[in-house]
């Protein structure tokens, strides 16, 4: 370290040493040079002081960013032992989520069959209900052959006009009725 001109401070710091130690019957030129001295001594020890300031300034600086990298670190680590502590108290939460998406896709699937089962159901019904209806029909059709004083119930059975001739009537209305 090269020592420098003295500023206005150590002038102040001169002149205070000089009123001090103006009582003392010293030469002027001895008292300068040990004022020089003393003010270049204790300004190196200044300097020095505020070098040492400057180190423990930054080596705390260093410390203080290690440790909030491991405290960074640590909750990183914390946060993925709280995702295995939340995946251990529930253990088959995933799986019910796979099974749910399962479940899900099945029902997408199965939404167009089942309405094309409901119209085959209906379909079915209304053709179970035309059948019977042709049952019925011919029931009473054959009861009333049956109950005529001039037809016998041979004639009714074997006589391909009576049997014909009705269906035709009813199986018109039904077709319009539920097409």
């Amino acid at each position: 370290m090269s020592i420098e001109q003295p500023q206005p401070s150590q002038n102040l710091n001169q002149l205070m040493l000089q009123q001090s130690s103006g009582n003392l019957s010293f030469s002027s030129s001895n008292l300068s040079k040990d004022d020089e001295e003393m003010s270049r001594s204790a300004l190196t020890t200044f300097r020095a002081k505020e070098e040492e300031i400057e180190k423990k300034k930054l080596e705390v600086r260093e410390k203080v960013q290690a440790h909030l990298g491991r405290v960074e670190e640590e909750t990183k680590r914390l946060a993925t032992i709280r995702e295995e502590l939340e995946a251990l108290a529930d253990p088959m939460r995933k799986e019910v989520a796979v099974v749910r998406k399962k479940i899900d896709s099945v029902n997408k699937e199965l939404k167009p069959l089942g309405h094309t089962c409901q119209k085959k159901v209906k379909f079915n019904g209304i053709f179970l209900c035309l059948q019977w209806t042709i049952h019925v029909y011919w029931f009473f059709f054959s009861l009333g052959q049956l109950w005529h004083p001039m037809k016998t119930y041979d004639n009714v059975c074997h006589r391909k006009e009576n049997t014909r001739k009705p269906l035709k009537p009813l199986m018109k209305r039904t077709r319009r009725k539920y097409s």
